[in-house]
């Protein structure tokens, strides 16, 4: 290295698209500007602009050959493709040097030497907070002299292993300048005015809880630690302006502090004001009921928000206490669900598939109560991914729980489809356990994707809600009756064996989700995938036709006394109610029991009991129309799948529009 020549500085954050949209590389973006600040000679280093998306690997290879020093930011979303660009840069010019960093590298002692054994290219490994080390690094690049650096790991020239302790976190966060109030991203915008901007916010660092699947869930990240709130607000500004429209808020526990409100009022202001940003999704914060439903009340109210997470993973108290979770109570969770739902605010739930001690039994017996206590929107079903650095991936908990890891593809839902990519990244998810064996875990999987079908792309949810309600048949139950493989329901059969293929496809390193150019380009998850095929290939019909002769072999079997005219009118109504493309018209339907009478009680928690009569309604098929598949799954299935906004809305029948063209009548038998 010249010693009169400035110092060239590569930096790599690769992240996907979702949708047309971009996260601009905030984690480079603090390094940057920690060091621009702290240099003792800045002047010294130029930074090139971050490499911030999937390119060609040799067209990375080429831009940083120039370079006297690369930083990669890794996690799992990125790890592959980077290790692929610093190895060629690497082949290319033996003297640059590489850095890796980010929650991707081990911590600890065997794990990191592993990593440098493993990938002998790479100079240097960093674990931990990234600002001290990216800037003692420099300091030090052209001694080559990193003894001294905290947080990192190296090898000597003569083979000997270094590792140095991880530092202790920065206390006051307000040393670390922020990248956008710094311009760190002005070049970077200007450079590439084609892209769409999406932004993360971290208001603070750091988490309370000690979840053991979670990278945040290590003792030493324990203690939480803030910014200042005028830093804050002016970060906000700063997106804003700059009309962002997608901002993700990094803190893990959003709502754990007063002052949380007063940002989530303050991004309110600013959408209102500037008209940006359009969204800004939180991570919310647990037992806090009543902060909880303020903060979610401002942004959706302001539309900053399509839906609210309130997350379980689990209702099973050995698997929580085996993952050191404590959820919400269930009797919070209720009035959660209660009072979001008398405010018009959607929610949604997390569950996870594979935890320790869980079994199908508890799991699919958890999924039911999830639905009784008041989540009607979606229960999201993520697979248990092991990651770096938590407490689940020390060896001696898998073994003490079994847990069956498998390498397999990372493919996020709705992500964009990109046929040509030169390397697929992986991640270790967990396929069984020693209380879900492989069998059970693909069971449960199908499960999911059944009831996610059913139930929550709402194929099935009036007819679900009627005969639990009435008949006290579980949800359990009425998912279970469709994971039969019958001839008598040849549809449902071949939509089963559909399920049972891509579970099995994820247990031999698939990633479960399917891709069509014609849809979109991305990826879909699999019920999704389901529903929009059942609607774009006609066989809507045909599926009802078969539900409804399933549900009603059930009920003769159990002995259930049902009407079946009821069970027909129910299902009929679900069917009608389906958005779907290319309709002109509003529908009047007359029906012999008060069904959505009843379904919106459920869904608001109003007992409702069932009566017989004459209960005419309209179904309003024309305030929003789409034109074109694509429209619909943009629209309908894409942006509706957290809030489950498959139906259309219903209201009674006012006899109103005799001689109007614009609806149709229908009388169910």
């Amino acid at each position: 290295m010249q010693l009169n020549k400035q110092i060239e500085v590569g930096l790599v954050q690769i992240g996907e698209k979702f949708g047309n949209q971009y996260y601009l590389p905030c984690s480079i973006g603090f390094l940057q500007a920690y060091a621009q600040k702290n240099l003792n000679n800045p002047g010294e280093f130029v930074f090139l602009l971050p490499i911030y998306k999937n390119i060609k690997i040799n067209k990375a290879i080429d831009y940083l050959l120039n370079t006297d020093i690369v930083f990669f930011s890794t996690y799992v979303w990125n790890y592959r493709i980077s290790l692929e660009i610093a190895k060629g840069v690497k082949q290319r010019k033996d003297n640059c040097i590489i850095v890796f960093g980010g929650p991707q590298i081990p911590e600890s002692v065997d794990g990191v030497k592993t990593f440098l054994r493993d990938h002998p290219f790479i100079d240097i490994g960093c674990y931990g907070e990234g600002e001290i080390p990216f800037l003692n690094i420099l300091e030090n690049v052209k001694e080559r002299s990193w003894e001294n650096i905290p947080s990192i790991s190296f090898t000597t020239k003569d083979n000997n292993f270094i590792y140095n302790p991880i530092s202790e976190r920065i206390e006051n966060l307000n040393e670390i300048p922020s990248p956008y109030l710094e311009g760190i991203f002005d070049s970077l915008i200007e450079a590439n005015p084609q892209e769409n901007w999406s932004a993360l916010i971290e208001t603070n660092r750091g988490c309370p809880y000690t979840c053991t699947f979670c990278y945040w869930g290590k003792k030493k990240r324990n203690k939480v630690y803030r910014y200042d709130i005028d830093r804050v607000f002016k970060e906000i500004d700063w997106v804003s302006q700059q009309k962002i429209q997608f901002v993700f808020c990094c803190d893990a526990n959003f709502g754990l502090f007063k002052r949380d409100i007063d940002i989530a009022l303050k991004v309110a202001e600013n959408k209102e004001k500037y008209g940006y940003p359009e969204t800004f999704s939180v991570q919310n914060t647990k037992n806090s009921t009543k902060k909880i439903f303020m903060i979610q009340k401002i942004l959706n109210d302001s539309g900053l928000q399509k839906g609210v997470n309130l997350a379980l993973q689990s209702l099973n108290e050995d698997t929580l206490k085996s993952i050191s979770r404590s959820n919400i109570t269930n009797q919070t969770y209720k009035d959660l669900q209660r009072i979001f739902t008398q405010n018009k605010i959607p929610t949604f739930s997390d569950m996870i598939i594979g935890l320790p001690n869980e079994t199908y039994d508890t799991f699919v017996d958890g999924v039911s109560k999830v639905i009784e206590s008041g989540q009607h929107n979606r229960i999201q079903f993520i697979n248990l991914t092991v990651l770096e650095n938590s407490k689940m991936s020390e060896p001696e908990y898998l073994k003490r729980h079994g847990l069956l890891i498998k390498e397999s593809k990372i493919i996020s839902h709705h992500t964009s489809f990109d046929s040509e990519s030169e390397v697929h990244e992986t991640q270790k998810i967990v396929i069984g356990t020693n209380t879900m064996p492989k069998e059970a875990w693909i069971r449960t999987k199908v499960f999911c994707w059944m009831i996610a079908l059913l139930y929550f792309d709402k194929l099935l949810q009036i007819p679900f809600i009627l005969v639990n309600k009435i008949c006290s048949v579980s949800y359990r139950e009425l998912t279970e009756m469709f994971l039969v493989n019958s001839d008598r329901y040849s549809k449902i059969s071949e939509i089963l064996r559909f399920f049972i293929t891509k579970a099995e496809e994820i247990q031999n390193g698939g990633c479960g989700h399917i891709a069509l150019k014609e849809w979109l380009n991305i990826w879909w998850p699999a019920d999704e995938y389901i529903f929009i095929k059942l609607c774009v290939e006609g066989e809507l019909t045909v599926s009802y036709e078969e539900a409804e002769l399933a549900i009603s072999d059930f009920l003769k079997q159990k002995k259930i006394e049902f009407p079946d005219k009821l069970l027909h009118q129910a299902v009929k109504f679900n069917k009608n109610l389906i958005k779907l493309p290319f309709i002109e018209t509003d529908l009047d339907i007359s029906l012999d029991y008060n069904i959505f009478e009843i379904y919106q009680g459920v869904l608001n928690g109003v007992d409702i009991k069932l009566e017989k009569g004459d209960f005419n309604y309209t179904i309003d098929r024309t305030s929003n129309k789409w034109a074109t598949w694509d429209e619909w799954f943009k629209e309908v299935v894409w942006y509706g799948t957290k809030k489950g906004a498959y139906l259309y809305d219903c209201k009674k029948f006012i006899d109103n529009n005799k001689g109007n063209n614009n609806i149709d009548f229908i009388q169910l038998d």
